[in-house]
């Protein structure tokens, strides 16, 4: 008989549980609150806050109320003055790991470091860390990319996007150490990944290894779902789906292992919705 493997780190991660929290609460409170930027980067769970009063923010000039909330994902310091400045009331949801990317950033630029950020430069985590670096760096995914700086800075910090792969990370620093590491030359470089998702990614690795076909449930533009995806294909085969409604029935024909993994923004219910689908068309078990 078939059966389904479940990851051992389903569901929200403790950043978005918090933020979650803290926007839910808000929305109950106010009966509508405005986010600078989507919350987080999962459609469905944004629709469900839309139902109880959420408004996404695109730009810092469309705010209507009294109040801003930053999401999970953090914003530059200037960002924050600058809603200061107009008297509106910041509510800060940013993920503990991020703002400890931020700090990091921050440090280094106060100690005169040219920062790199391995990470999506359009991603606007990325975008607030280079921001609290006082924009004196760049964010790159590929050490060539150091080519652009001419002169090359003697003084290099090195951190990441907080849900990049590990491995990969490493990679890069060592690319960097090659290219940069030249006379007179300091290279820092920060540890700045969640521990939660390098956890969630190992543990995910280890079962997709298990499995004949895995599902990897999350939105298109969540970078941590992206990162589980690139994990699970190089091991075996594996769809991104955002719902149940997603997987197609000839993908699973002769399949007796199927694995079940989520990004940290996917909650509970789409899980859940996703694995019934899959026993009621294979009349697999959960082990």
């Amino acid at each position: 008989m078939a059966k389904i493997i479940k990851a051992e780190s389903l569901g929200f991660c403790m950043g978005v549980r918090r933020a979650l929290e803290m926007i839910n609460d808000e929305a109950e409170k106010r009966g509508h609150i405005e986010t600078l930027g989507a919350l987080v980067h999962n459609r469905q769970v944004m629709e469900k806050l839309a139902s109880k009063g959420v408004k996404v923010i695109n730009d810092s000039s469309e705010i209507e109320g009294e109040e801003i909330v930053i999401s999970a994902h953090g914003v530059s310091p200037k960002v924050i003055d600058e809603l200061s400045s107009r008297g509106l009331e910041v509510i800060d949801t940013t993920c503990a790991f991020v703002k400890r990317a931020q700090k990091s950033a921050e440090r280094l630029n106060k100690n005169g470091y040219y920062t790199l950020v391995y990470g999506d430069a359009k991603h606007p985590e990325v975008k607030g860390i280079l921001g609290w670096a006082n924009e004196y760096g760049m964010a790159i995914m590929d050490a060539k990319d150091l080519c652009k700086l001419d002169p090359l800075p003697k003084k290099l910090g090195v951190v990441s996007q907080t849900t990049q792969i590990p491995a990969a990370f490493i990679d890069f620093v060592k690319n960097v150490l090659d290219l940069a590491f030249v006379q007179d030359c300091e290279i820092k470089i920060v540890d700045t990944l969640c521990h939660d998702i390098r956890r969630r990614q190992e543990t995910t690795s280890r079962m997709a290894s298990e499995c004949e076909l895995v599902y990897v449930i999350g939105g298109r533009n969540s970078a941590n779902t992206k990162h589980l995806y690139d994990i699970c294909v190089q091991r075996t085969r594996t769809y991104q789906i955002e719902t149940a409604d997603e997987i197609n029935p000839d993908d699973l024909a002769g399949i007796e292992t199927i694995g079940v993994a989520a990004g940290a923004s996917t909650d509970d219910s789409c899980i859940n919705d996703v694995i019934k689908t899959l026993q009621l068309m294979t009349g697999a078990t959960v082990v």
